[in-house]
């Protein structure tokens, strides 16, 4: 019997899913990623793979301004029983003021929303302007320097009017690290969601996960703000999520399941990228295209960024959001310092990840077509530089997976149903 698909989602800054993907669960993933206990294994798919369980959670609303973003997302999602017009490709500034002129945009019975509102100006790899950024809510450069809350670092505020229209149960907003290191940033938004709707919200401590400590093959750090509706937690349970501490056992944060980041008896070993490229033909020889199709790039020398060689025995660096020329290296030559012997001595030329291999470190299912191309057309519908960016971008799902799982474990505690 399947899952019973009764609580609705609400996506905020979509991009291709990886949120979405991890939240409705029932797609494949890496056999070593899943913990072998707790029931999280749907079926066997083979030595390598995995299908995990589906959730109670199901995407009726998805939103991201980017053209590409919408094009990845259907791809994919529209053969899991979606439609295209769950997916909205306006800014969620104007979607916002359209329902403020009374306009039906938003759906109705909400019980969660996610969002990783725009990470760049938070980001320690960036110019970190935060709530000051030269950019607008639609990523174009500003031409006036007044305030404003249509900024893109200020594009969280949106995401909580969101929240105080459709009045979700439980809200889940994702950000880069940097954010915590930002002068007060972490502080002002957690207050700014913690007034939502007249004080409704608790709005736990946020938390920095590193995703390897989830079965992420990556070194990427996210912070996570959780707010639970007063008005809709059990008196139980709001009373034991308002006090200080709040006991471990109810936390929706979820627990750590690899030893990545610290070492416990129980813990598995972390995910390595030789666990994911075992079983991967080189792009030369693989008619999938989001493996053919990668960045040729030169090597540009140590001063630049991405111009490393990953580490088949650790983890990736953390995929970013960039063009071809910043994407890491899966093989460096033996002239640019490249370590991968055995891979050298076969005559495997350098070259930099593919888009496949980055979606796989992002832990994206193996059969996500990022690139296609329509019958008849001599070019992609989606380019490489558009996966790589919408990639980088992402939550990874087998992330959002734990924490879909965490929350659905503990969605009676909180809410009784």
């Amino acid at each position: 019997m399947g899952t019973t698909k009764d609580l609705r989602v609400l996506s905020l800054f979509s991009g291709c899913g990886g949120m979405d993907i991890g939240f409705e669960g029932g797609f494949t993933a890496l056999r070593k990623s899943i913990p072998p206990e707790g029931g999280w294994v749907e079926k066997e798919l083979d030595d390598t793979w995995v299908q995990v369980r589906p959730t109670r959670f199901k995407t009726v609303f998805a939103n991201d301004i980017l053209a590409g973003a919408k094009q990845t997302w259907l791809n994919y999602m529209t053969r899991h029983g979606h439609t295209a017009e769950v997916y909205h490709g306006e800014s969620i500034v104007d979607l916002v003021k359209r329902h403020e002129r009374g306009e039906k945009v938003f759906p109705e019975q909400v019980d969660l929303v996610t969002g990783g509102f725009p990470c760049q100006d938070f980001s320690v790899a960036g110019k970190r302007q935060g709530f000051t950024s030269l950019k607008d809510h639609q990523g174009h450069r500003r031409t006036d320097d007044a305030p404003s809350e249509e900024t893109r670092g200020k594009l969280y505020y949106w995401m909580k009017r969101v929240i105080e229209i459709v009045k979700p149960k439980i809200f889940v907003a994702e950000n880069v690290k940097g954010l915590v290191n930002l002068g007060d940033a972490k502080r002002i938004i957690q207050q700014d969601f913690s007034s939502a709707d007249g004080d409704g919200y608790i709005v736990l401590d946020p938390q920095v996960l590193h995703a390897g400590d989830y079965g992420v093959p990556e070194s990427r750090e996210r912070v996570l703000f959780i707010g639970l509706r007063k008005a809709a937690l059990r008196k139980e349970a709001l009373e034991a999520l308002s006090a200080e501490p709040i006991a471990a056992d109810i936390t929706p944060y979820p627990p750590i399941t690899h030893g990545c980041t610290r070492t416990s008896e129980g813990l598995l070993p972390p995910v390595t990228c030789r666990d994911l490229f075992a079983h991967l033909p080189e792009p030369s020889e693989t008619d999938d295209l989001t493996h053919a199709l990668y960045s040729c790039a030169k090597y540009m020398g140590t001063h630049c960024q991405g111009q490393k060689e990953i580490a088949l025995d650790g983890l990736a660096p953390t995929i970013r959001s960039e063009h071809h020329g910043n994407i890491e290296f899966r093989r460096l030559s033996r002239a640019h310092g490249g370590m991968n012997t055995e891979e050298l001595d076969a005559g495997l030329p350098e070259r930099r990840l593919t888009p496949r291999e980055c979606a796989l470190i992002q832990t994206f299912p193996p059969d996500y077509p990022f690139i296609t191309q329509a019958p008849g057309r001599t070019r992609p519908t989606v380019s490489a530089s558009t996966a790589y960016r919408v990639i980088g971008n992402a939550v990874p799902p087998i992330l959002a997976y734990h924490l879909a799982m965490r929350i659905e474990s503990m969605w009676e505690y909180y809410f009784g149903k």
